[in-house]
Parts: structure tokens; sequence; C-alpha cells
């Protein structure tokens, strides 16, 4: 089964809490984690992803955000077309996170 392009952040939590979640990676900037950041998110600049691809699991889906999706949109058409098919991105970012998942997450 292919994957999506795009899944909504109440989609990633439920990917999140199911028996074979995701890898996360976030693809902001190191203040922007400083600020807010999702527990277990493997955290790479988008500036960074080409040099730092190898440090990325390609066994299991890998879900991208960034602050609104824009960056991790970019990330994701990126990987996919290095091979990882199983790239998905998350649409709204963190700040959807915020607002629909874990309101504990700061906004900015």
């Amino acid at each position: 089964m292919s994957e999506p392009f795009e899944i909504d952040s109440l989609s990633l939590q439920q990917r999140l809490n199911s028996g074979k979640p995701p890898a996360l990676l976030d693809v902001r900037e190191p203040w922007e984690l400083e600020i807010a950041a999702i527990d277990g998110s493997l955290a790479i600049p988008l500036g960074e992803l080409t040099k730092r691809v190898s440090e990325l699991p390609r066994d299991r889906p890998l879900a991208v955000i960034c602050h609104h999706g824009g960056r991790s949109a970019q990330a994701t058409a990126w990987l996919r077309n290095q091979g990882f098919d199983k790239a998905i991105n998350v649409a709204g970012g963190i700040d959807a996170w915020s607002r629909f998942v874990d309101p504990t997450v700061s906004r900015y």
C-alpha cells in the first residue's frame, strides 16, 4: 500500500500511538525546537537534510513536520525523490499539533 503524500495532525497522533508508528522527522531550526517539539522526533534542519539523509530510517514510514507544513512538504517531496516512498508530510506542522492534539506544546 502506498502512503499518502500528506496527513493531518490527528492522523499523525493515531499513527504514533499504533503498533507500527512512523519515525518523526522535524525539519525546523534548533531555536524553534527549543520553543516546541514532539518527544522522540529526529531533528534535522531542512538546510542540513541533504548532508544527513543517511541518518534516516528506510524501514518504516517517515512523518515529516515543521512549523506550518511548508518546509516539511519540501522535505517530503525531496525525500520521495531520493527513494523514501513512505515519507509523509504533516499538514499544519507543529502549530496544528499544538492546536488539535497537544495544547501543552507551545505555539509561536
